[in-house]
């Protein structure tokens, strides 16, 4: 028998690797697939993707489980999906803080944001909100800036992740104010103290402050907007305070996928996320939360990805913070 050519075993190659990734993207998911979450239980995050993990489940017919590994600002959640294989059974559904904030924060980071995740897609927006304890004398944006000048460093926020510190940061160089930066573990945790009056102030996505405005345990007076949420139409916009013209900043949330997972694979999960997203049990419970759905394809969410980094790293910058 004369021998194949080699274009034409690289051509039959192909071929087969084409139609074992068809194959595989047919049987996916066959066993359990991880959703890391690179935040604690009751984060924002880690509550939009249970919500969204149920409803995968349901639909696929197979475990999704939400894992929880927070620290070192999502660091550690997203090193661990940078490093685990490429076969589409651990995902990391992540947000602004790992890829977007960090690599400006940070002069060494454990993963490449952008070389070591394929883009499944994005899930939503979220605005922050600035927060006061129940019992706290600032009744306003314009009376926080006011109590500040009038004693520069009386007052302190507390930030549990990149994001809270970026906002709090940009706020203080925008409002011409000095506080003092407490920095926290996790999110929740600086919710935690600013009730027990540990801190004056703090920035936190809505979504994991919910239920604390919803019980009265803490007042909202200002959102992270150009304009106020439906959702909370009474707590006005920053930018609505004389000198805070043009305020605004948001979290984002986005599902990647090690880079090097099969394309068919990460085409069915986006499929899945779409579906997901535009049905009205979870579109509307994300909604209700303060989140803007805006859901997209992979390409984009690469795309999505890169443009943050430059749009986060000019906000640093400007907020005067140096890499640690």
């Amino acid at each position: 028998m004369t021998p194949l050519p080699s274009l034409a075993k690289a051509a039959l190659a192909a071929i087969g690797l084409v139609a074992c990734m068809a194959v595989s993207a047919q049987d996916y998911p066959n066993k359990p697939v991880k959703f890391v979450v690179s935040f604690p239980a009751g984060s924002g995050s880690d509550i939009y993707t249970r919500l969204i993990a149920e409803d995968f489940r349901a639909d696929l017919n197979q475990s999704f489980v939400v894992e929880n590994r927070p620290g070192a600002s999502a660091q550690i959640g997203s090193a661990y999906v940078a490093k685990s294989a490429p076969d589409g059974y651990t995902l990391l559904m992540t947000s602004n803080t790992a890829h977007a904030a960090n690599p400006s924060l940070f002069k060494t980071l454990p993963y490449d944001p952008v070389a070591d995740f394929s883009g499944v897609g994005r899930v939503l927006f979220m605005p922050y909100v600035l927060l006061v304890a129940k019992n706290s004398p600032i009744n306003s944006v314009r009376d926080l800036i006011d109590r500040a000048r009038a004693k520069p460093s009386s007052l302190s926020y507390g930030y549990g992740n990149s994001s809270s510190q970026v906002l709090s940061a940009a706020f203080s160089r925008q409002a011409q104010i000095t506080s003092v930066a407490v920095p926290y573990k996790s999110a929740p945790a600086t919710v935690t103290d600013l009730i027990g009056g540990h801190v004056d102030y703090v920035f936190s996505d809505v979504s994991s402050v919910l239920s604390h405005l919803q019980a009265g345990t803490v007042r909202a007076i200002g959102f992270s907007l150009l304009q106020r949420s439906p959702q909370l139409p009474n707590v006005p916009a920053i930018a609505e305070t004389p000198g805070m013209e043009g305020f605004e900043l948001t979290s984002w949330v986005g599902l990647l996928a090690p880079a090097g997972t099969p394309r068919p694979i990460v085409d069915k999960l986006n499929a899945q996320l779409r579906k997901t997203l535009a049905k009205p049990q979870v579109r509307d419970k994300l909604i209700a939360m303060g989140a803007e759905v805006v859901p997209s394809s992979p390409g984009e969410m690469d795309e999505f990805v890169k443009q943050q980094l430059v749009s986060w790293g000019s906000k640093i910058r400007a907020a005067g913070i140096q890499p640690e």
